[in-house]
C-alpha cells in the first residue's frame, strides 16, 4: 500500500512537472504567434541582413551575464541560510524563473525557491527573496526617475507643475512610512522588516547592491547594443534615458512574466517614438530582449524543473 502511495505521489509529481513545462512552452508559442505586430517576414530579412558572428556572440555573452550576476546575487544572500555552490544557486534560480513564467509579477519564483530547503525556512527564503529582486526594483525607480528627468528635459512630455505635484507626493509617502514604521498589521510592521533587514551582514548587503548595479548596466546596455546593431543613431544619453524610463514604467505594472515583452514593449513604443524609431523596430528589439533573458533562461530551467526533488517531500517520507 505505502508502495503503491509513493508510486501516486511520483507520477503526480511528474505529472505537475509536465503541466508547469507543457504551460511555460505553451505561454511562449501563444504570445510569439498572437501577437498582430510582429512581423515575421520583415524579422527574417532584419536577422539575415544583421546577424554576424560578433553581434550573436556579444548578445549572448550579455544575457549570460545577466542570469549569472543573478544566480550569483541568490547565493551571496542565501549563505545566510547556509553557504550553496554556483550550481545549486543556479538550478534554484533557473527553476524558480520557469515557476515564475505564469504567475503575476513572478510570484511563483518566490514558492519555487521556498521548495529546494526545509518546509520551517520557507520565510526566510520569501524574505532573502524580496531582499533580491527589492534591490533589483529600487535601482531601476532611481536610474528610471534619472532617465525620465532627462528625457523630459529633452522632450516636455510632463510640465514643470507635475514634475513638482510627484516629487511632493513622493515625499509625503516616504515621509508618512517613516511615521508608520511602528504600526503593526497582523504582527507585520515597517520597522520590524527594517530590523530583519539590518540582521543581515552588511558585507552581505554591499556585495547584492553591486551585483544589482552590475546586472541592471548588463541588461540595459544588451537593449541599448540591439538599436546600435540595427543602425538607430541616437546620443547615448538620451537612448539610456529612454531605456531606463522605459524598464521603470513597465516595472511599475503589474503583470506576468509571459507578457513582459507586450507590456514593456507598448511603453517602448511611445517613447522611442518621440525619437523618431520605427515602431516594428521597437517591437523587434522588445521581442528579441525578451527571447533572449526570458525564453532561454526557461528553456534551460525545464531541465531542473524534471530533475528537482523537494526537500519538503524529503522531510515527510522520514
Amino acid at each position: 500500500m505505502t508502495l503503491l502511495n509513493n508510486k501516486t505521489k511520483q507520477f503526480l509529481i511528474l505529472l505537475l512537472k509536465l503541466l508547469i513545462v507543457g504551460a511555460a512552452f505553451y505561454f511562449i508559442y501563444d504570445r510569439l504567434t498572437s501577437d498582430t505586430q510582429l512581423n515575421w517576414s520583415q524579422f527574417k530579412n532584419l536577422i539575415t541582413q544583421k546577424a554576424s558572428i560578433g553581434n550573436i556572440v556579444l548578445l549572448i555573452f550579455l544575457s549570460f551575464l545577466n542570469r549569472y550576476l543573478e544566480i550569483l546575487k541568490w547565493q551571496n544572500l542565501v549563505k545566510v541560510i547556509r553557504p550553496i555552490s554556483i550550481y545549486e544557486s543556479t538550478k534554484q534560480v533557473m527553476g524558480a524563473l520557469t515557476l515564475a513564467l505564469f504567475t503575476p509579477n513572478g510570484i511563483g519564483e518566490y514558492a519555487g525557491k521556498a521548495l529546494f530547503f526545509e518546509k520551517e525556512k520557507t520565510k526566510k527564503i520569501v524574505f532573502l527573496n524580496l531582499i533580491c529582486n527589492g534591490i533589483q526594483m529600487i535601482l531601476t525607480i532611481i536610474f528610471g526617475v534619472f532617465g525620465l528627468l532627462y528625457f523630459n528635459a529633452n522632450f516636455n512630455i510632463i510640465t514643470p507643475e507635475r514634475v513638482i505635484i510627484i516629487t511632493v507626493t513622493f515625499f509625503v509617502v516616504i515621509l508618512t512610512l517613516f511615521f508608520l514604521k511602528k504600526i503593526s498589521i497582523k504582527g507585520y510592521s515597517l520597522e520590524k522588516l527594517i530590523h530583519k533587514i539590518n540582521g543581515i551582514p552588511k558585507s552581505i548587503h554591499q556585495k547584492n547592491i553591486l551585483l544589482a548595479i552590475a546586472r541592471y548596466l548588463t541588461f540595459s546596455h544588451q537593449y541599448y547594443f540591439l538599436f546600435l546593431i540595427l543602425d538607430v543613431q541616437i546620443p547615448y544619453l538620451l537612448l539610456m534615458a529612454a531605456i531606463t524610463s522605459v524598464y521603470f514604467l513597465a516595472s511599475s505594472l503589474p503583470s506576468f512574466q509571459f507578457l513582459d515583452f507586450a507590456v514593456k514593449g507598448s511603453v517602448a513604443v511611445y517613447f522611442f517614438g518621440l525619437l523618431g524609431v520605427s515602431e516594428w523596430i521597437v517591437v523587434f528589439i522588445t521581442t528579441l530582449m525578451w527571447f533572449l533573458n526570458t525564453v532561454l533562461p526557461v528553456v534551460i530551467g525545464t531541465y531542473f524543473v524534471f530533475t528537482f526533488k523537494s526537500r519538503w517531500k524529503q522531510e515527510s517520507s522520514l
